[in-house]
């Protein structure tokens, strides 16, 4: 009877400290692969990014057209702007990897609102939320001056470590 109660209770120790262990170990990968991403594997959080460039400004793309470019899906409004998009990538991509620009411009990477944008000399720019747009719109030229020059250092750094 005593050794049983032993035993009993030695598994529950052992239950207790090693599926823990052995659940973050399964895990780690996976967390791992989670936090080598910017928030989401979708670019511009499903907004067409050839949209920005047209009359009316952005829109939700649709499920029915998608395109991927250096690992990230991007979600079209329709064929002919997936078509666009595929065929120069570069040219509608957000500047600073869709960061927002003024938390770039400070050496921060920060998730931005597609709907806080502005396009400068054929470039487009995302920012965090309308006020930060309007305090980054006071000196477009300046704030994107030095946003140029911390993107560089910045780009690989994971956000949480700036």
């Amino acid at each position: 009877m005593v050794n049983n109660f032993i035993r009993i209770a030695a598994m529950k120790k052992i239950k207790s400290l090693y599926i823990p262990q052995l659940i973050f170990i399964f895990m780690m990968p996976v967390l791992a692969w989670a936090s080598d991403i910017s928030y989401s594997l979708v670019g511009i959080q499903g907004y067409d990014p050839v949209s920005y460039f047209q009359q009316g400004g952005p829109v939700r793309g649709s499920g029915n057209y998608t395109g991927y470019y250096e690992g990230v899906s991007y979600i079209f409004s329709n064929q002919e702007n997936k078509k666009t998009f595929l065929a120069n990538p570069e040219k509608y991509l957000p500047a600073y990897g869709g960061y927002c620009a003024y938390g770039v411009s400070v050496g921060s990477k920060i998730v931005s609102d597609p709907l806080a944008w502005r396009i400068v000399d054929g470039t487009l720019y995302l920012n965090l939320n309308s006020k930060t747009q309007d305090v980054w719109a006071k000196n477009i030229p300046g704030n994107i001056k030095k946003a140029n020059i911390n993107w560089p250092k910045i780009k690989g750094i994971d956000p949480k470590d700036l």
